[in-house]
């Protein structure tokens, strides 16, 4: 016969164990992770309906946009609010770029996620400045050397010094829907001008702008609004 207390099961009594201690210790990597993926989520939202960064690789758009400039995108515009002078960014495909992209796909994933990061440029997406709109006839040139834009010759305060309005004589009538797109860099910039012989003469769909380009981010020394 035993005597005296006895031993107490140390798994059935006492305080029960702090919930948070049972936690898997991985608790805090999943929050980061699920914020990081939350982050991800809200950024590509505002990327694709409200602002984006592009990286400029050419020097068609100098002195405004110099090539390496990482610039910030605006796609709040509507076309049919956009006025002569404004700087556009667009997708060119179908008038200033191919339909079809036949590079291997390891190049194409490598520009897209460069592209997606600001870090490369893209091969069918354009900034250029708004010449003429629809309804406009743009010709080259006038009495003074000018372009004439709707029976008016126009002042060019951003085409870079020592080019002329445009080595290229034409003329052009933008029917509706349809934007005349220059670069600034007149004397290297490919643009309507160099497609009047291809099918649209030129002209560029305007649900084709993605957005209006309101200031260079990068790099420091050059940013500020456009």
């Amino acid at each position: 016969m035993t005597t005296g207390t006895r031993a107490r099961d140390p798994l059935t009594t006492g305080s029960r164990a702090d919930p948070r201690e049972r936690r898997p210790r991985f608790w805090g990597w999943r929050s980061v992770v699920l914020a990081l993926l939350v982050a991800g989520l809200l950024s590509g939202v505002l990327r694709a309906a409200v602002v984006d960064v592009y990286w400029i690789g050419s020097d068609s758009m100098r002195p405004t946009v110099e090539p390496g400039d990482r610039v910030l995108v605006s796609k709040l515009v509507e076309p049919s609010d956009l006025e002569h002078g404004d700087l556009v960014v667009f997708d060119g495909r179908g008038s200033f770029a191919p339909l079809h992209d036949d590079a291997p796909w390891p190049e194409r994933l490598l520009r897209t996620v460069g592209g997606w990061g600001g870090l490369a440029g893209s091969d069918s997406v354009y900034l250029k400045r708004v010449v003429g709109l629809p309804g406009d006839t743009v010709h080259c040139c006038g009495p003074s050397g000018r372009l004439v834009v709707g029976g008016e010759e126009i002042v060019e305060d951003y085409v870079l010094p020592g080019d002329r309005p445009s080595e290229l004589e034409f003329t052009a009538v933008v029917p509706d829907g349809r934007l005349w797109l220059m670069g600034d860099h007149r004397s290297v910039s490919v643009d309507s001008r160099s497609l009047l012989g291809a099918p649209g003469g030129g002209m560029v769909r305007a649900d084709k702008v993605i957005g209006e380009p309101v200031a260079v981010l990068w790099p420091l020394d050059r940013a500020g609004q456009l």
